[in-house]
């Protein structure tokens, strides 16, 4: 169980996050939505630990940690960007082995043997040696939650999973996340979209924006 406890973040005089307290359980997919400018990504960031907070404390199954200086070891935090962030020289092989082997220090021979159970897992058998501009976006989509998964991560966040997506492709990643929980995977999900929000999640938490 994920548990934030009085979360604020500032952006110089700017509060964006004031005292924010939520619990994600165990299995759970939460969703967090809000209007334009309300925070959710900089909520993101914050849990992923790509922005250091002001004030507040993560725990894990009621043990604190600090996403911003994970144990390499135990990955807890897992995170697929709006925009993919894959890297265009890299094959789809060597996007999801590439932190498993220089992070983690796991055999290449393990991370590539895990990373074509995940590929096969996610309709992705038969693209590892492609290259990212080689993928339709719904692809990159895929390859970006298969890197995600292969940190072993105790929960996966995502930031707009739906932002660029036609509707056939939105019904796909909400069948992966879904998918995901069967397999008792923990996820919180930002997104704009209530209706996508109402379909996937366990828990909605609205985030306002702050006056």
């Amino acid at each position: 169980m994920l548990e934030i406890r009085n979360l604020t973040k500032k952006f110089g005089s700017k509060t964006v996050i004031n005292n924010l307290s939520m619990t994600v359980n165990d299995n759970e997919i939460m969703a967090i939505v809000g209007p334009s400018g309300a925070g959710k990504t900089t909520l993101l960031r914050c849990i992923t630990g790509l922005e250091r907070v002001n004030s507040g404390a993560f725990y894990w199954d009621g043990k604190q940690f600090d996403p911003a200086n994970p144990d390499k070891g135990d990955t807890i935090i897992g995170v697929v960007f709006q925009d993919y962030q894959l890297f265009p020289n890299l094959t789809v092989m060597g996007n999801i082995t590439l932190a498993p082997t220089m992070v983690k220090k796991e055999s290449k021979s393990q991370v590539t043997e895990n990373a074509m159970t995940l590929l096969k897992r996610l309709g992705l058998e038969g693209k590892e040696t492609l290259y990212p501009y080689q993928l339709s976006g719904g692809q990159k989509q895929r390859v970006a939650i298969v890197r995600a998964l292969a940190m072993n991560p105790k929960i996966l966040c995502y930031d707009e999973p739906t932002s660029a997506l036609d509707p056939a492709l939105r019904d796909e990643v909400a069948q992966i996340i879904l998918d995901l929980k069967k397999q008792e995977m923990t996820q919180i999900v930002v997104t704009h979209d209530m209706e996508f929000a109402k379909h996937v999640a366990d828990d909605i938490k609205r985030v306002e924006q702050i006056q």
